[in-house]
């Protein structure tokens, strides 16, 4: 459920840059979502279908481009996708880790007429 609330976050920060680029309506918008968000792309969707009707993104596109999960050793700063239930770094070992991308979920860009 707290997809409406993200979709609700992602209308109103559209709307506040249409209106200070004058657009008439909302064409695009380009989500980023990391593979580890809890954000499910049709929940959004579906949330932004209701919620922007009769605003001037109503009908808009969404685009969703998913950011996959990886790793930092914190060692030899190797970056790399954990394979398996193991998350040692493939290159020392190590498993001094942190991740490195795939929480990310932000607007990217806005699409206007």
């Amino acid at each position: 459920m707290h997809e409406l609330a993200v979709t609700e976050s992602i209308l109103e920060i559209t709307l506040r840059y249409a209106k200070q680029a004058q657009a008439r309506r909302v064409v695009t918008l380009n989500l980023v979502i990391g593979e580890l968000a809890s954000i499910v792309d049709d929940s959004v969707q579906f949330y932004w279908d209701i919620i922007s009707k009769d605003t001037p993104a109503e009908g808009a596109r969404l685009n969703f481009r998913r950011v996959p999960f990886e790793l930092l050793c914190l060692e030899c700063t190797e970056r790399f996708t954990p394979r398996g239930e193991s998350f040692a770094c493939p290159r020392c070992g190590s498993e001094r880790i942190q991740v490195a991308a795939g929480e990310e979920f932000y607007l990217d860009s806005i699409e206007v007429e």
